[in-house]
């Protein structure tokens, strides 16, 4: 072979290589950091992955809500009013959690069936509930529950 057709084979092969390390690189990446929504009833079903990030999220049930004393551990319930998944999360609490209020929680899920929480969002007024929780809801026949349409608001009355 000519040497300089070998020179152009081999800086060819180079960069096919390189690009190909870059998109399984970058695969893998976006693979780590994605965090997929799992409604409580996919989550009872099994659905969700264990020790993966997600996020979860629902109402929060009336009379669940349980803090320890001697931390900020808090223990609550999550519902979209066909099953509900137990949730616990150490930290402080966003001022607008409470129960029977729409709530978005990234963390995972241990092997006992419990969501561990590393982010808990509530909703920032009485009008909003996050589209996620909204959609899931509306979908398992939550009749509190009225999506707007996406031009208005990406919120929920």
């Amino acid at each position: 072979m000519h040497p300089v057709r070998k020179r152009r084979l081999t800086i060819v092969v180079f960069l096919l290589v390189g690009l190909g390390v870059a998109v399984g690189l970058t695969t893998y990446a976006f693979r780590q950091n994605i965090n997929l929504f799992y409604d409580p009833s996919q989550i009872a079903a099994g659905e969700a992955p264990v020790d993966v990030s997600i996020r979860a999220g629902g109402m929060v049930e009336k009379g669940s809500v349980q803090r320890d004393p001697d931390s900020l551990r808090v223990r609550f319930r999550v519902t979209d009013f066909q099953s509900s998944v137990p949730m616990e999360y150490t930290g402080i609490l966003p001022d607008l959690f409470g129960e029977e209020q729409g709530v978005v929680a990234t963390g995972r899920m241990r092997d006992d069936g419990v969501f561990v929480a590393d982010e808990v969002l509530a909703k920032h007024d009485e009008n909003y509930m996050p589209p996620e929780v909204a959609r899931s809801m509306k979908e398992k026949g939550g009749d509190r529950v009225t999506v707007e349409s996406p031009d208005t608001a990406d919120g929920v009355n």
